[in-house]
């Protein structure tokens, strides 16, 4: 058996030899998973044993991170927007780049009643579910292409104690039948529309990190051949479901904002703009239905 801090140091060189970027702190991370122990208790006490159950576990995950499977889908944990979703194989791990989105969201959702929001794309949910966790009344629809994904989602609601304020439907785009049934009867409206649709173009994928090519589901990345299909179906689509006054926030690639405005132009949102992140990169398109 192994202290602490030597089955720490065994984990970081394991993947430091992988080629593991964050090394140190995914050695770090998966050692307070398996050992449940954080870091003022580890630096207080790096000379306690292990006990063979643990070192065992640790290590596995070690190698299977040094194999380049996301640590997230390892602890099946994911942060954003400060709150913990449940995470694997069946979704995109939540990022903290798409925080820029929620925030603006919710700079135009503290001034509405009781807002209803849409989330296109929806995956693990983590859009609409933060955005419900900070508004009490608010209430959200997420939509998605993929049941393996919404099943994900619905358990985030449920963790999170808002699945009474929270639907899930599946649907590709607004085909599925929850979108026909309403557009039969009286159409129910939204007050926001948000997405981070897939808009990685289909032949930039073999381009991406080992991390995201292999693990994070291609329904989920693949914009189709220049990345831009899913903002030009939602946004010829969209007005129809939003209220007068509503609006479409979605999350972009750097070097998409030109075209994405124009999608949003052309359906007839106005005070349409973009907003970069921290790091100056173009990251949010929105605009407002008037």
């Amino acid at each position: 058996m192994r202290t602490l801090e030597e089955l720490l140091k065994e984990g970081t060189l394991l993947l430091k030899k992988a080629d593991i970027e964050e090394a140190r702190l995914d050695a770090w991370l998966l050692l307070e998973y398996t050992a449940g122990k954080d870091r003022a208790y580890y630096y207080a006490h790096p000379e306690e044993m292990t006990d063979e159950e643990t070192e065992k576990e640790y290590l596995a995950l070690c190698r299977k991170r040094a194999e380049h499977i996301p640590l997230q889908h390892l602890t099946h944990r994911a942060d954003f927007m400060g709150y913990e979703f449940y995470v694997d194989g069946r979704v995109l791990v939540p990022r903290q780049d798409t925080e820029i989105l929620a925030e603006e969201a919710l700079k135009i959702l503290k001034d509405m009643e009781d807002p209803d929001i849409l989330d296109m794309c929806t995956g693990s949910g983590c859009l609409v579910l933060s955005l419900l966790m900070e508004i009490p009344g608010a209430r959200g629809t997420g939509a998605d292409v993929s049941a393996a994904a919404l099943d994900v989602a619905r358990e985030n609601a449920a963790r999170l104690g808002v699945d009474n304020r929270a639907e899930f439907v599946e649907s590709d785009l607004f085909s599925g039948e929850y979108f026909r049934q309403k557009s039969r009867t009286e159409q129910h409206k939204y007050d926001m529309l948000i997405s981070n649709p897939p808009y990685i173009p289909t032949a930039e994928i073999e381009e991406l990190m080992d991390e995201v090519r292999f693990h994070d589901p291609v329904l989920a990345l693949d914009g189709r051949e220049d990345g831009l299909w899913f903002y030009r179906r939602i946004s010829e689509e969209a007005p129809s479901w939003l209220k007068d006054g509503g609006w479409i926030l979605y999350e972009i690639g750097h070097s998409q904002s030109a075209r994405v405005e124009a999608f949003l132009r052309d359906a007839g949102f106005a005070g349409v703009r973009t907003v970069k992140d921290l790091t100056g990169l173009d990251r949010v398109v929105l605009g407002q239905k008037m």
